[in-house]
């Protein structure tokens, strides 16, 4: 289905409001809005296989362009809004669009970029004029309302968070079909997974640009659910959204849930969070302890899946299995699992490799890089594929994540995987944040290195420096524990949650 669809019978329903209120649209609004540009970009020249690229804040005009793209048969390319004029040039260039949508709120940035995109051909700005830019409601007032004859389907073309590099284009290729016929794969999985459905409302905490916020909004449009847009996480204002909104389904990352937890009781226990079925987390490995906390807190309405915004396979685990295997992130659900060693043999249960998926064939492409696209698939398995992660199954196919191969510190000869440092420190009351890195260490060749950015009102000393260490040793094996550790005031993190160990890295080698 698509929000044409449900436009027709329910044309004044919200498909999409910010949680404060401020803004929205119907589903009427979603389908007139979507259909008016995408008449207004084919008359503009674009078709099936272009590119349009959209630069905003969390706003509901993200679905216009979207859906419009997606019934158009173009590819979608979101681009992430805090990164620098040039970073954000560099992928609108690289996806090669012909068309750029900007919000007004971004206009600076927006306006700096126009002599460093020459291939764009159209340029509209919403909610308010930008140097260079196209009034986009006077483009949308001046086309037909009238769907285009043919509606093929069009796809995301989405850029990696460039944790462990410059961001990379992932292009899936487009589906022989039209938009309201099925075959979209978030929607036709994850729906029914989930139970999305008319009566859903969805709170989307995360920044719209990246992957599963855009797609898992993507899908509760639709099936006719209202998605609920915060404009940035804030911990206490997520539980307030919940109870305002009645939210009855959620995707959330683990730093979130870190967040809330670290809340006063007082601030947890005011909110009304019974309408809560389904709470989704991905996007980074969950703590034990963290997500323990978060059942015990919200109930057994957590669910968690395994993937990638190169969509090479899917694990899935409710919360019932999880207790039942603490730390797992699920079972197969698409693709099946093959964990290999460095020389590509497949690896015995419960040893730790590099994790591949096994597809009928590999569902995607590095944008403008075969060579990387190269690396992703195994040598001698063409249909297998990887992102680099690295972890092990059980003896019932059960999936433990161990830690990006990228970011695997190597002392002595012994392999230490920092996430697990990191999940031991995650809950300390004096940690506001922590990463774990490998430093050059002329004995060792490698020794592990702790940084901390300590919870408010804690001052960084020696002190704590061994209480953390002490902390440590009760969790870990005591050759993992750091030994040096430094204190920040901030940890180069995606708004999306994710650690940018690259940016830390640098500061030490």
């Amino acid at each position: 289905m698509y929000p044409g669809v449900h436009a027709a019978r329910f044309p004044d329903k919200a498909a999409v409001l910010l949680a404060d209120g401020s803004a929205g649209l119907s589903y009427g609004e979603l389908e007139e809005g979507s259909a008016r540009l995408a008449r207004y970009l084919h008359g503009a020249g674009l078709r099936r296989g272009d590119h349009v690229a959209l630069l905003t804040a969390n706003d509901p005009r993200t679905f216009e362009v979207y859906w419009a793209a997606m019934r158009s048969g173009l590819y979608f390319t979101a681009v992430n809004r805090h990164l620098s004029a040039a970073e954000i040039a560099y992928i609108v260039n690289d996806c090669g669009a012909r068309a750029l949508v900007v919000s007004a709120r971004l206009g600076e940035v927006a306006a700096k970029i126009v002599p460093e995109t020459p291939g764009v051909e159209l340029r509209l700005s919403y909610r308010g004029a930008v140097e260079g830019y196209a009034s986009y409601e006077d483009a949308l007032a001046a086309s037909s309302p009238e769907p285009l004859p043919s509606q093929p389907a069009g796809r995301d073309m989405l850029y990696s968070s460039g944790t462990t590099g410059r961001p990379k284009g992932i292009k899936p290729p487009l589906q022989d079909r039209q938009v309201h016929e099925p075959g979209e794969t978030v929607a036709s999985v994850f729906g029914p997974m989930y139970g999305f459905g008319e009566d859903t409302v969805y709170l989307s905490p995360a920044p719209i640009y990246h992957a599963a916020p855009l797609r898992f909004c993507g899908a509760v449009q639709a099936h006719g659910g209202t998605v609920v847009l915060m404009d940035r996480f804030d911990a206490e204002a997520a539980l307030a959204a919940i109870e305002r909104h009645r939210v009855t389904h959620s995707q959330w990352v683990p730093t979130m849930f870190v967040r809330m937890l670290k809340l006063p009781a007082e601030v947890r226990a005011k909110y009304d969070l019974s309408s809560l079925r389904v709470a989704v987390h991905a996007a980074a490995p969950c703590p034990a302890e963290v997500k323990r906390a978060m059942i015990e807190w919200w109930g057994q309405v957590l669910h968690e899946y395994y993937s990638a915004t190169e969509g090479i396979g899917i694990t899935f685990v409710d919360s019932a299995e999880w207790l039942r295997k603490p730390g797992t992130v699920g079972r197969a659900a698409l693709g099946v699992i093959h964990v290999c060693g460095e020389d590509g043999a497949e690896l015995p249960v419960g040893e730790i490799g590099t994790i591949y998926f096994e597809r009928d064939e590999v569902p995607f492409a590095y944008h403008n890089d075969p060579a990387k696209t190269a690396e992703a698939v195994h040598p001698a398995h063409p249909t297998w594929s990887t992102t680099g992660d690295v972890g092990y199954v059980d003896d019932e196919g059960f999936l433990f994540l161990t830690d990006r191969k990228a970011f695997m510190i190597i002392s002595g000869g012994v392999n230490i995987y920092p996430q697990e440092i990191e999940d031991a420190l995650a809950l300390h009351p004096k940690v506001f944040d922590a990463a774990v890195i490998g430093v050059p260490d002329a004995e060792m060749g490698e020794s592990v290195r702790a940084v901390i950015q300590p919870a408010a009102g804690v001052d960084p000393s020696p002190e704590l420096a061994d209480e953390l260490r002490a902390f440590l040793r009760e969790r870990i094996a005591h050759y993992k524990v750091p030994r040096g550790i430094d204190f920040v005031d901030d940890l180069p993190r995606t708004p999306t949650g994710k650690l940018v160990k690259r940016k830390l890295l640098e500061r030490y080698r």
